[in-house]
């Protein structure tokens, strides 16, 4: 069994830690589409780490999390190789769905068979909004949804 995730993955929070222990829960190999730096970059105002830093990252948190060496590739376009290669999952957050429906659309038109698609649900902060890199770049929350910067919130669990 083959499954796909990607993702620019900065800062690694939650959500995604929630995504890459889907894709390995499915088991078989899971390749990891990591955005290239021109894509990361390209698409945000927001700074965004090297991909070198987001690679080790990951590599680091799939080693001692799941206990394996993770397979990364970088991507240079939201499709990766799943327009290409043959994938029996594509796990995906409500933000990505929509690509893994492209991804379905042209392999179809290609007249290859279609990827399941693994839709996960966003982990929500304490405040009941969603964990972003957005939000937590800003300062707003940190990597597992605490509330930050707010007087007489500790922001702790």
């Amino acid at each position: 069994m083959k499954v796909a995730v990607g993702g620019t993955f900065q800062p690694l929070h939650d959500g995604h830690k929630l995504l890459l222990r889907t894709a390995y829960g499915l088991g078989g190999v899971v390749d990891i589409g990591l955005t290239s730096d021109a894509m990361a970059t390209g698409k945000r105002a927001r700074p965004v780490k090297t991909y070198s830093e987001r690679e080790k990252a990951i590599r680091e948190w799939v080693r001692k999390e799941i206990g394996i060496e993770p397979h990364i590739m970088k991507i240079d376009d939201p499709y990766g190789r799943t327009l290409n290669e043959e994938y029996d999952y594509i796990v995906v957050s409500p933000e990505t769905y929509p690509t893994a429906m492209k991804i379905n659309q042209i392999r179809k038109e290609r007249g290859m068979k279609p990827i399941a698609i693994i839709r996960v649900e966003c982990v929500l902060a304490r405040d009941g909004r969603p964990i972003s890199a957005t939000r937590i770049v800003e300062g707003e929350i940190d990597d597992h949804g605490n509330l930050m910067g707010r007087s007489g919130d500790s922001g702790g669990v």
